[in-house]
């Protein structure tokens, strides 16, 4: 089925949306130079050059830090007339590691697409290569596959034209902590700026769009950091604006070649659209927003109560991706998404209870999908319903999945324990700080391979009132990154594999990834407060 005929478009939200979009700046960057020796010995039998390349040479560039842009290439040649093209690869790296992999060697089941690697015949010299996609990197590495005996390559200038829509100008100073807290804060930063491109996109290599997942935690990273708080606003009326066809959430947003809702659907990044509401409502107090987006909160909610069996548990799916929770197709999801779900409905009752001191009326004309109508009359009968709804689903949550012999959440027919069970549990109010003590005496719990899962297990600690706890195990967990040598934060990071990959191979891994930015969040909110 075309995916148009599951979309439904709210033109007036789009609009608004595309209001809000912000402008790209860009920058020139030049390399800082090649590669120091020691680093292409780990990579490169062969030699590197700084001149003329003849066939089989090489040239690897260092752009000093992590790069999101647009690559220029001068070229020129020494020796006799060019009597043949040049066959060159251009090959582009956020970590070194990747040049390490062979590109062909690669099977696994994300698009081999999405290896940065380009070959050109130049029939021309000397000539100025302009490529006109766009790539996240910090090095390039410049492979002459052939070229005529009769001359030789030369590169006169390589740089990239750097492009975000972060204003570093308004970016807030941080001075609330160590020289190692202020690493943390600068590599989080430096990850939340390559993202912000016309919308947060999840990562500027892959998947280079609006995931809602990532937005919330880069959301709260920007309300620490640059403050631009507009942008927010465009993402979260992008996803309001086109949603599937019964008023659904989509998983993400394409923006190219026009807006449309992707037909990834996942129960908690669904749900999410109500967090991210409410923190934006929090950290703005935009209530003209919140009246227009809260149908649209409110639909997913309504959406969610079908997963739930007439006791107030949500039933459990073998069918992968669901709900998301952490990049590990081992975890069973159950527990985690019951925790979500309280959690994400605890977001919806403050936001009606906002509207309800408002005596506001949503607007709800563009959204018949809505079964309630947001009214100064009905908001009360709202607010009933989900203190009604909350204690239900928490009380059956407590009954359902709490083992009293090990003290933890279990999951799934196989009562799996898992520290992202724990962590959801008491964000959404069904348990408290003992599980998280529990969990971790239990040694073969299954463990976090994400930051994203980590940021939410960070937040539970806090809210469980073990902020020091919190703060520690992401100086231990991020810092890991950091002595691993990352320049932005990675989509996934396991400390017992650093190279582990979800995807079949760790070459289409994205290294400069939204959702890691927390630390950005979580220092400068809660490390000296």
């Amino acid at each position: 089925m075309d995916n148009k005929s599951c979309v439904r478009n709210n033109e007036i939200f789009i609009e608004k949306a595309k209001a809000l979009f912000p402008k790209l700046r860009k920058t020139e960057v030049f390399p800082v130079g090649n590669v120091r020796e020691s680093l292409k010995t780990e990579i490169f039998s062969k030699t590197d050059l700084t001149g003329p390349l003849g066939t089989g040479e090489s040239l690897l560039l260092d752009f000093g830090d992590h790069q999101v842009g647009y690559l220029t290439l001068k070229l020129g040649y020494t020796g006799s007339h060019p009597d043949a093209p040049v066959w060159l690869r251009v090959r582009f790296a956020e970590r070194l590691q990747e040049l390490k992999e062979d590109v062909n060697a690669y099977h696994g089941w994300i698009s081999k697409g999405w290896i940065q690697s380009e070959e050109f015949h130049i029939d021309i010299l000397p000539t100025v290569i302009k490529m006109p996609r766009r790539y996240a990197f910090r090095y390039v590495l410049l492979e002459v596959l052939d070229v005529s005996s009769k001359f030789q390559l030369i590169v006169d200038e390589v740089f990239c034209t750097a492009v975000t829509s972060a204003d570093d100008v308004l970016l807030q100073l941080f001075n609330n902590g160590s020289s190692e807290d202020a690493v943390l804060d600068r590599i989080a930063c430096r990850t939340l700026h390559e993202c912000m491109q016309t919308v947060f996109e999840d990562g500027p290599k892959r998947d280079r769009r609006l995931w809602i997942g990532d937005l919330r935690l880069q959301a709260l990273a920007n309300y620490e950091t640059y403050r631009q708080n507009d942008m927010v606003k465009s993402c979260l009326y992008l996803f309001a604006g086109s949603t599937l066809a019964d008023g659904r959430v989509s998983a993400c947003i394409f923006l190219e070649p026009e807006i449309e809702a992707d037909d990834t659907v996942m129960f908690d990044y669904s749900l999410f659209f109500i967090a991210a509401l409410r923190d934006y409502y929090e950290a703005t107090g935009d209530l003209e927003t919140v009246r227009e987006l809260y149908p649209t909160a409110l639909r997913q909610w309504q959406l969610a109560q079908t997963n739930f069996d007439e006791t107030g548990v949500i039933r459990d799916s073998d069918v992968m991706g669901w709900c998301f929770v952490d990049w590990d197709l081992h975890l069973n999801k159950q527990a985690s998404a019951q925790g979500i779900y309280l959690y994400c409905s605890r977001a919806l009752l403050e936001l009606t209870k906002t509207l309800d001191g408002d005596k506001g009326q949503g607007n709800t004309e563009n959204d018949p999908s809505v079964c309630l109508k947001i009214t100064s009359e009905n908001i009360q009968r709202l607010i009933d319903d989900l203190e009604l709804d909350l204690e239900k689903k928490t009380k059956a949550a407590k009954a359902y999945f709490y083992d009293s012999v090990s003290g933890v959440m279990v999951s799934g027919v196989s009562r799996q324990i898992s520290y992202a069970s724990q962590a959801w549990m008491v964000l959404g109010g069904a348990a408290d700080a003992s599980i998280l003590e529990n969990v971790e005496r239990i040694p073969a719990a299954h463990k976090m391979v994400t930051p994203y899962m980590y940021h939410h297990y960070i937040e539970a600690l806090i809210c469980a009132g073990e902020k020091k706890k919190a703060l520690d195990l992401l100086r231990n967990y991020w810092g890991g990154m950091v002595n691993e040598g990352a320049d932005t934060f990675w989509e996934l990071y396991n400390p017992e594999n650093p190279q582990e990959s979800p995807y079949g191979g760790s070459i289409v891994n994205s290294y400069c990834h939204a959702w890691s930015c927390g630390p950005a969040y979580f220092l400068r909110k809660y490390a000296h407060n």
